[in-house]
């Protein structure tokens, strides 16, 4: 097993641009812009990580890395369109338009007292800025297939970590102890799932053992990160395999803790869930938008559902402001673990309490509900409770064909009279002059 840190001296095995299928028609114009500056410039310049394994995956890499030898600052030197960022890492953001180009200085361990690392109690990394060279670098990644560095300066790849055989077993391979590099940081836990779900690759029995040890660390891990990864693990177009996965490795009630209860308990909950995911990943194959709130709708329904129920028996309120109630509190509890921001949290509390409205059918009060601001997402989320049996499938076949109706039609179809007849009009009445008058 290979160990953290640097080891004593161990050549790259360097892989020749013809014998590997790496090719520069795979990385964007502004990625090779970078990298030949550098170059240029006198610095080693590398392609690093997930883009070289898609890469020679065939899977048609979208986000590039560079790793260099150049500091953050000799970086921004060369770059007007440069800015660095970070505290835990520091790095540097070369911008082509909506176009980044992420480019990191080679890190080390650290070995002085004056170096800029901290660590917390448990070995998680709060800050590494201790920079070295290549051979010191690749010690500092995660998995070995995302260990593998192109070289720019003559398109050879560079593998120190055995990188290449473990993408064609499609297997992950923590580089080092798996016990410390979880230590180091808990959301490779969650970065494990993510590439096994993507990729189809399975997780090395050393990975998953420490996986199985440390799943308490992900509490350690700030709200706000874990929000990042929630977003890669179930936006990316695999997001049923991925919550398998999570549920296998005991990962996902550390994400959701109150839905994962109520997955244990309930059958129709998971139907509901897994159709969502399955909608969700049709939607990003096809090139559609997708929104968390959506999702974290999913996840909180039945949460909020035994939630509401409790309310409406202990306070006199309807369905909907009893689920609009439970949903607010339960985001609130959500933020200990994911902080999810409020222009998510908002938008998915309506979407739930529309959930009963939909039901009533007849009446102008029901046709209002078609502009509601939150009336299309609504609408989806009731398709998916109708395909798993939880709402009357004419329910869901009445809202997609009002949608479609003209004005008239859809007043008939919610039993709204249009043209009331015309009141009728009495005859109007002499007023009789009273006698006093007559004579006067």
């Amino acid at each position: 097993m290979k160990k953290s840190g640097k080891p004593a001296s161990r050549a790259p095995e360097i892989i020749p641009r013809a014998a590997h299928n790496v090719s520069r028609d795979e990385i964007s114009k502004s990625a090779l812009k970078v990298l030949y500056r550098l170059h240029e410039s006198g610095h080693q310049a590398f392609l690093v990580g997930g883009c070289v394994r898609d890469a020679m995956l065939g899977l048609h890499p979208k986000d590039f890395d560079v790793a260099t030898d150049a500091t953050p600052d000799q970086v921004r030197a060369l770059f007007s369109n440069c800015r660095l960022i970070g505290r835990r890492f520091r790095l540097a953001h070369v911008r082509f338009g909506r176009d980044t180009i992420e480019v990191a200085t080679f890190r080390a361990a650290a070995i002085h007292a004056s170096d800029d690392v901290e660590h917390d109690d448990e070995g998680r990394i709060l800050r590494d800025n201790v920079y070295g060279n290549i051979d010191e670098d690749v010690w500092r990644r995660d998995f070995t297939c995302n260990a593998l560095y192109y070289n720019i300066a003559d398109f050879s790849i560079w593998d120190y970590v055995g990188g290449v055989g473990d993408i064609d077993r499609r297997r992950l391979v923590l580089i080092g102890d798996p016990d410390s590099r979880l230590r180091e940081d808990p959301v490779r836990m969650l970065r494990a799932v993510r590439f096994a779900a993507k990729l189809e690759f399975s997780i090395d029995p050393g990975v998953i053992g420490a996986m199985q040890a440390n799943v308490a660390l992900l509490t350690n891990v700030p709200a706000a990160r874990l929000f990042d990864e929630f977003l890669k693990l179930f936006e990316a177009g695999f997001a049923e395999r991925t919550f398998d996965l999570l549920r296998e490795h005991r990962l996902f009630g550390e994400l959701f803790p109150a839905t994962d209860e109520e997955l244990d308990k309930d059958a129709a909950f998971v139907d509901f869930v897994r159709a969502a995911l399955r909608n969700t990943d049709r939607r990003v194959a096809a090139g559609k938008s997708v929104t968390p709130m959506f999702l974290i709708g999913v996840f909180l329904w039945a949460p909020a559902n035994r939630l509401a129920a409790i309310y409406r028996n202990q306070e006199k309120m309807s369905e909907s402001q009893s689920l609009s109630l439970a949903a607010y509190d339960l985001a609130a509890q959500q933020q200990r673990r994911i902080s999810i921001p409020r222009r998510f949290t908002i938008p998915m509390r309506e979407m739930l309490a529309l959930q009963p409205r939909l039901l009533q059918t007849h009446g102008h009060r029901a046709m209002k509900l078609l502009e509601h601001r939150r009336f299309r997402a609504a609408y989806d989320f009731m398709l998916l409770l109708a395909d798993t049996g939880q709402v009357d499938a004419r329910i869901a076949e009445f809202w997609t064909k009002v949608q479609r109706q003209a004005p008239d039609e859809r007043a008939a179809s919610f039993q709204i009279r249009t043209h009331m007849p015309p009141a009728r009009r009495g005859r109007r009445r002499r007023k009789r002059r009273s006698n006093s008058a007559s004579s006067s």
